[in-house]
């Protein structure tokens, strides 16, 4: 990265982040272009060290306090501060990211994990964060909504013998049952969008580097989840048909950097099993390779549910094996030619 951090730019507002607003992107394109003259920085097709700098989830879906699934952590205010952090971090090594890939979570109403999709007995649906198991579905306590069956244009009997063998996949595969979450990350929704201040701040980057972001869309298979950005969690039907693919592409981008740094939400869920096909995708190629990975834990929360759930303690026992893997955990306001491993050649 760039032998000298760079000041943080006097029109971001650090007490904006947890809100919405628009971005004045006129006015930042000429700011952008006038700090890159300024500071002499230059574009990013020409580094002689690649950075990746992956950001996964970190929409207002996630990261605005109002919003729908909120990544508060312990503190209440978790996704606000790493968000907060995570700028700062962005414009201080400004000329050192050479491309920010940002994952977008994208939903729409009928999908497998939303109340409408199941019904019981009565036609009632599920309620939020309720957990769904196979043998419920097997027992007909829950079953597929016919309706949203004809609007997918898919047999009901089909559908409930996925439901079943869904959920049981979920089960064998250790993560986590299938759960209702409330409708959050719409397609065409303000929450499907990038939190404003992190948005500004990779619009920033993309112009005073000429660097295009590389947006990943995840998770709009109607028939699986993806909490990975590499992948669903399921990837065939009962019938071993294909409802959805892995990434690979998304590998092959991350492993072609020099180093990779990777923050965002939820640390216990979408961080948490991004980095863990990253791990598989490593040790299948090379388990050297996980020495060029770097995780910002500063700028990454738990779901934290008060009352209801807490993750952290799993959201912490994944980072500890990512770490015995080789990755580096590392902090924002650490200067980035101090982290282990950093100055290496590749």
């Amino acid at each position: 990265m760039s032998p000298r951090e760079l000041p943080v730019p006097d029109w971001f507002e650090p007490e904006a982040v947890g809100r919405l607003w628009r971005v004045p992107y006129q006015e930042r394109a000429a700011e952008a272009a006038a700090w890159a003259e300024r500071w002499q920085i230059p574009p990013a097709a020409g580094d002689q060290r690649r950075v990746g700098l992956l950001l996964i989830d970190a929409q207002c879906t996630f990261c605005i306090p109002e919003f729908e699934l909120f990544v508060g952590g312990r503190s209440g205010s978790g996704a606000v501060d790493d968000t907060r952090r995570l700028c700062r971090f962005l414009y201080r090594n400004l000329a050192g990211v050479t491309t920010v890939v940002p994952t977008l979570d994208t939903h729409r109403p009928l999908q497998i994990f939303h109340a409408v999709f199941l019904v019981d007995a009565d036609g009632r649906h599920p309620p939020p964060y309720g957990q769904v198991t196979a043998d419920e579905l097997r027992a007909g306590i829950w079953r597929p909504d016919p309706r949203v069956c004809g609007a997918l244009g898919l047999d009901a009997g089909y559908v409930q013998r996925h439901l079943e063998h869904y959920a049981a996949a979920l089960e064998r595969g250790g993560k986590y049952a299938l759960t209702v979450w409330p409708y959050h990350a719409m397609l065409g929704g303000i929450g499907h969008a990038l939190v404003p201040a992190l948005e500004e701040a990779i619009f920033f980057h993309s112009l005073a580097r000429t660097a295009q972001p590389l947006f990943q869309i995840k998770g709009d298979s109607p028939l699986t989840e993806s909490y990975s950005a590499l992948g669903p969690e399921v990837l065939v039907d009962p019938d071993g048909e294909p409802i959805a693919a892995r990434n690979d592409a998304l590998l092959e981008l991350l492993l072609g950097f020099d180093r990779v740094i990777v923050a965002g939400q939820a640390k216990s869920h979408c961080v948490a099993w991004t980095v863990e096909d990253l791990a598989a995708g490593i040790r299948r190629r090379d388990p050297t390779l996980a020495g060029r990975f770097y995780l910002l834990e500063d700028c990454t929360s738990p779901v934290v549910v008060p009352g209801a759930a807490d993750y952290t303690a799993d959201a912490d026992r994944a980072f500890e094996r990512f770490a015995e893997a080789g990755m580096h955990r590392v902090r924002s306001n650490e200067p980035v030619d101090e982290w282990p491993g950093w100055r290496q050649r590749r």
